[in-house]
């Protein structure tokens, strides 16, 4: 299953492995480093996921993600946190402010694509689309 895919994230080294691994699956991908950057790419182009960042410069990726979640054209847009934060509970904030799932960096390169996968599955499902099987076995 090939997607449009935004990623933000504020640290390149994480921004690079998250992207390197997404184009190598021939995802379309786009990036941004913070939330004014974000809205700039969904100005032009609407994702079927975004992976955001918990912490990012100025506004973080949670308050960002609710205001998303209000927005007519974003509401059902697949949100997943990406985030270096695991602590106890982390996890149900994200859930809480709007996200669809959340992923630990650093991320493992094996499992992220099918993790991917599995959001986007989930997202068409949720909104009645159908999903284009493709071959996901490694």
């Amino acid at each position: 299953m090939s997607a449009k895919i935004l990623v933000v994230d504020d640290n390149p080294i994480n921004l690079k492995l998250v992207s390197d691994v997404l184009l190598f699956e021939k995802h379309e991908l786009f990036t941004a480093a913070d939330t004014g950057g974000a809205r700039t790419v969904l100005a032009a182009v609407l994702p079927d996921l975004i992976l955001m960042d918990i912490a990012l410069p100025g506004m973080d990726g949670l308050t960002f993600t609710r205001q998303l979640r209000t927005e007519e054209r974003t509401r059902d847009v697949c949100i997943v946190a990406l985030t270096a934060f695991a602590m106890k509970g982390d996890d149900q904030k994200a859930i809480a402010a709007g996200c669809d799932g959340y992923v630990t960096k650093p991320i493992d390169t094996r499992n992220f694509p099918i993790q991917v996968v599995g959001f986007l599955r989930a997202s068409c499902a949720k909104r009645g689309a159908i999903a284009r099987p493709e071959n996901t076995t490694r």
